[in-house]
C-alpha cells in the first residue's frame, strides 16, 4: 500500500510539474511542502537567526565576572547563548538567570523558543495586527512577553536528564553492520514489520542463490532460527557478511529503531516544553559512513519535522580527518548534507568551533587520522569561511564552542573566540560583525532558497550494500559512497555551478524536475523503482548521469540486469557488460592515466561520445523523450575526492552539464548563491592568497551590491577584493 501511495504521489507531482508556471522553475512550492507542519511555520513566521555562544565559568568567576562577559557578548552581536556548562561554583540554572537579567536568551534555539505570533497574541498585547514583523519582534511588549515564555524552559533545561532515558523496551543502538545477541529479539520483529511472509525474505537474502544454503525460509520459525544463527557467526570466509541482502536489512532494522529511539526522546521534551525548540543530529562528522553505521540521517531529520531542528556538530579536529583535513569546500558541503536533507525546515549546526585546535579532537577512522596532528587556524578569515558557508547553504543560526576556552584537561586553551587573555580576537569581532548581518537579513535569509541546477542523488539503499560489501572485505568500501560525493561535489563547486544533494525521498515527493540534471555518484547499487522515477524525469527533459561503478547490484545485493530491455538499458541506452579497474591494463582519458573502477560499457541506443585509449567507450550519451541520460565510464566522482586534479573535474563538468551553462562566474574564488524575493546573496569563498575577482551573471541583473556585513557599495562591473583565506558576502539588489 505504501508503495502505490508514493507512486500515486509522484505521479501526481510530476503531472503537476508539467503544468507549473515558468516563475517555479525550481518547485520551490514542492520544496517548502517536504518538512511542512505548524512549528516550521513558526520558525518561517519569527525568522530566528540565534548565533549562540557556550559559556563556561573558570575557578573563583565572579557573579561581575559573568555580567561583564555576557554585555561583551550583546555589544559584539550575539544574543543568545549555545549553553553553559556548570562548575562546583556556578549552577548552570543560575548561569542561565543571570543571562536572562542581561536580555539574552540562554538557549541554542534563540528567538525560536518563542510563542507564535498568532493575530491573537498580537491583540491580547495591544499590537496592531498589520505591524510589519521586524516592528512585531521589536516591540517592548511583545519582548516581555516572549521574555516569560523563554523563562519557563530554564526549570525544564535544568531537569533534562530525565528526558534523555532509553525507549524501545530496552533496545541499545550499536554503529555498525553486526547482528549481536541483544540485537536477534528486535530483528526479528523488524523483519515482520518489513516484510509480508518468510518467502519474500528468502528471496531479499538471496536464499535460492549459489552458496546461502538449501533451505529457503519457508515459515516464520525459519526466520526466526535463521536470525539466531547469524547472531552467532564471525566475519570468516563462509561466515556473516558474505551475503549482502541480510547485512543492509541488519542496518536498516538498527537505523528505524534508532530513529524510533530519537522520535520518543523528541516527543517526551516536546511534552515538557511545547514552545522550545527540540533538534537532534549532533556530535557526528558529516563525513562518517552512516550507513554502515547503521544510521539514517535522513530519518532522523524527519523526526524533527513537528516539534524542531535538524543539525550537525561541525569541529575541525573532530570532524574533518575523513576529507584529510582539508577545511574551506567541505564547510559547504557538511553543511549542504544537513540542510538539504531537512529540505525546508529549520536547519543550522548548533555546535561549531569557535577557535584553534591541535592538541584535541577525536582520535579518527584509521591509522593517518590517529598518527598525525589534527592542526588548524582558526582567524578571523577561517570564521568568515565558517559562518559564511553555513548561510549560503541554508542555515539559519549557529551556536559556537565556545566563547571562552576551558581552563584545564581536555580542550584547554583551544576552541575559544576569546584569545588566551578573555579579550575578543579578531575572529570573535569577525564573527559578531556576520552574526548582525544575519539578524539585518534574517526575513530574507528565510525567505531565500538556492536555485541548483545539478542535483548529487543520496541514496541510503547504495551506501548500505557499500557498507554489506565492506564486513568482509576491504573496511575503505564503508568510505566510497562518501567519498565520491565530496568528488562531484568539489568539481562542481569548483566550477561554480550550483547544486544541492538530493534523496530518493525527495524524488518520490516529486522534487526531480527541480534540477536540469540529476547525478549519480558511485551508486553501486539502485532499486527499479529508483529507475523508473529517473527514467520519467529524462523523458520530461531531465538529464541523469551515472559514473564508475554504478549499477551493479539491486538494494538487496543481486546483480542488477542491465541486459536490452532491462530498466537500466531503457534508459541509458547500453548495457554494461562487466566492471573493470584501472591497474594492470590502464585507461587513459584526455592524457591522465585512471587509477579506479570502469565499466564495460555496450551501448545499444546510446552514442560514444569519448573512448579510452583502448578504444573502449569512456562516455555515452543517450535521448530519452525530451532529455538525455550519460554513462561515465570511470570512477569519475570518487577520483576527485583530494583536490589538485582540475582537468579531470573540468571533464565532469563538462559531460554533466552537456549545453548547459552555469548562470553566474567568479573565476579565482568560489561562489554560491541564495536567491531571495529582494535580492540574491552571494558568499565568495577565497582559498587563496589576497586576490580581486569578477563575479559576473549572463542570466541575473541587479540595482545594485553591498557589503551585507560592512555595507560598502560594491561595483559589479568592478574586480571585487577578498581577503586571504576569506570571504565576502555580497548581497544584491533585485531589478
Amino acid at each position: 500500500m505504501l508503495i502505490i501511495r508514493v507512486a500515486v504521489l509522484f505521479v501526481a507531482a510530476m503531472a503537476a510539474y508539467a503544468a507549473a508556471p515558468a516563475q517555479d522553475e525550481y518547485l520551490v512550492a514542492v520544496y517548502d511542502r517536504l518538512h511542512d507542519s505548524p512549528m516550521q511555520q513558526k520558525f518561517r513566521r519569527i525568522a530566528p537567526m540565534p548565533f549562540g555562544v557556550v559559556f563556561l565559568p573558570w575557578k573563583g568567576c565572579t557573579e561581575q565576572d559573568i555580567r561583564r562577559h555576557f554585555r561583551m557578548m550583546k555589544e559584539l552581536g550575539f544574543h543568545n547563548l549555545k549553553q553553559v556548562m556548570a562548575t562546583p561554583e556556578w549552577p548552570a540554572k543560575r548561569l542561565m538567570e543571570i543571562a536572562m537579567e542581561e536580555d539574552i536568551i540562554p538557549f541554542w534555539y534563540g528567538e525560536g523558543g518563542w510563542e507564535d505570533i498568532t493575530p491573537g497574541l498580537l491583540d491580547k498585547l495591544g499590537i496592531p495586527r498589520d505591524t510589519p514583523i521586524g516592528e512585531i519582534r521589536r516591540n517592548p511588549k511583545m519582548r516581555a512577553y516572549q521574555k516569560e515564555v523563554i523563562r519557563r524552559g530554564i526549570e525544564i533545561d535544568a531537569g533534562a536528564a530525565s528526558l534523555e532515558g532509553r525507549s524501545n523496551g530496552g533496545f541499545h543502538h550499536t554503529p555498525d553492520p553486526i547482528l549481536h545477541e541483544a540485537d536477534v529479539p528486535y530483528f526479528k520483529q523488524w523483519l515482520r514489520e518489513a516484510y509480508k511472509s518468510p518467502a519474500e525474505i528468502a528471496d531479499a537474502w538471496n536464499q535460492y542463490e549459489v552458496g546461502f544454503g538449501e533451505q529457503p525460509f519457508q515459515t516464520w520459525e525459519d526466520v526466526d532460527r535463521g536470525v539466531e544463527l547469524m547472531a552467532k557467526l564471525d566475519n570468516a570466509l563462509h561466515g556473516y557478511g558474505r551475503e549482502y541482502g541480510r547485512v543492509r536489512d541488519v542496518l536498516r532494522y538498527k537505523a528505524d529503531y534508532h530513529t524510533r529511539e530519537i522520535r520518543d526522546r523528541v516527543t517526551r521534551q516536546h511534552a515538557a516544553l511545547p514552545e522550545a525548540p527540540t533538534r537532534t543530529g549532533g556530535e557526528m562528522g558529516l563525513f562518517l559512513p552512516f550507513a554502515w553505521r547503521a544510521t539514517k540521517m535522513e530519518d532522523l531529520a524527519q523526526t524533527q519535522v513537528d516539534t524542531g531542528s535538524f543539525y550537525p556538530s561541525i569541529h575541525f579536529a573532530w570532524h574533518f580527518g575523513e576529507v584529510g583535513y582539508e577545511v574551506a569546500r567541505p564547510i559547504y558541503m557538511q553543511a549542504s548534507f544537513a540542510n538539504d536533507l531537512f529540505k525546508g525546515a529549520w536547519a543550522a549546526t548548533w555546535e561549531s568551533t569557535g577557535g584553534p585546535q591541535q592538541l584535541t579532537g577525536a582520535k579518527g577512522w584509521n591509522y593517518r587520522d590517529q598518527s598525525t596532528t589534527p592542526g588548524f587556524t582558526v582567524n578571523e578569515g577561517t570564521i568568515t569561511q565558517l559562518l559564511l558557508s553555513y548561510l549560503a547553504a541554508g542555515f539559519k543560526g549557529a551556536g559556537i564552542w565556545a566563547w571562552n576556552y576551558r581552563e584545564a584537561g581536555f580542550e584547554a586553551g583551544e576552541y575559544a573566540l576569546l584569545n588566551r587573555q578573555l579579550r575578543p580576537s579578531p575572529r570573535a569581532i569577525r564573527a559578531g560583525k556576520i552574526a548582525q548581518a544575519a539578524d539585518r537579513y534574517r526575513d530574507e535569509l528565510w525567505k531565500a532558497h538556492k536555485e541548483p541546477y545539478v542535483g548529487v542523488l543520496m541514496n541510503w539503499d547504495s551506501d548500505a550494500i557499500w557498507a554489506a560489501i565492506s564486513v568482509r572485505q576491504r573496511d575503505h568500501y564503508r568510505d566510497y559512497p562518501m567519498q565520491a560525493r565530496v568528488g562531484v561535489s568539489r568539481a562542481l563547486m569548483n566550477g561554480n555551478v550550483p547544486w544541492e544533494y538530493v534523496t530518493v525521498r525527495d524524488l518520490e515527493a516529486g522534487l526531480a524536475p527541480r534540477y536540469k540534471v540529476i547525478y549519480l555518484p558511485a551508486q553501486i547499487a539502485l532499486t527499479g523503482r529508483l529507475l523508473e522515477m529517473l527514467t520519467a524525469y529524462a523523458r520530461q527533459g531531465g538529464r541523469v548521469v551515472i559514473d564508475s561503478p554504478g549499477a551493479m547490484y539491486d538494494e538487496h545485493g543481486k546483480v542488477l540486469s542491465t541486459a536490452a530491455g532491462s530498466a537500466f538499458e531503457k534508459l541509458f541506452g547500453a548495457e554494461l557488460s562487466d566492471f573493470q579497474y584501472s591497474n594492470n591494463v590502464p585507461r587513459v582519458l584526455f592524457g591522465h592515466h585512471l587509477k579506479g573502477f570502469i565499466t564495460d560499457v555496450h551501448p545499444t541506443s546510446a552514442k560514444v561520445s569519448v573512448r579510452f585509449q583502448t578504444g573502449e567507450p569512456a562516455v555515452v550519451e543517450n535521448r530519452i523523450g525530451e532529455g538525455s541520460a550519460v554513462v561515465l565510464a570511470w570512477d569519475a566522482s570518487f577520483a576527485l575526492f583530494g583536490p589538485g586534479d582540475p582537468e579531470m573535474e573540468g571533464a565532469l563538468r563538462r559531460f554533466t552539464l552537456g549545453s548547459i551553462a552555469s548562470p553566474y562566474s567568479c573565476a579565482g574564488a568560489v561562489a554560491y548563491r541564495l536567491a531571495a524575493p529582494e535580492a540574491d546573496h552571494y558568499f565568495l569563498i577565497n582559498d587563496d592568497e589576497p586576490k580581486q575577482v569578477r563575479l559576473t551573471s549572463a542570466r541575473y541583473g541587479y540595482k545594485s551590491a553591498t557589503d551585507a556585513v560592512t555595507g560598502e557599495s560594491i561595483d559589479l562591473s568592478s574586480p571585487i577584493a577578498l581577503e586571504g583565506y576569506s570571504g565576502r558576502w555580497i548581497r544584491c539588489e533585485k531589478r
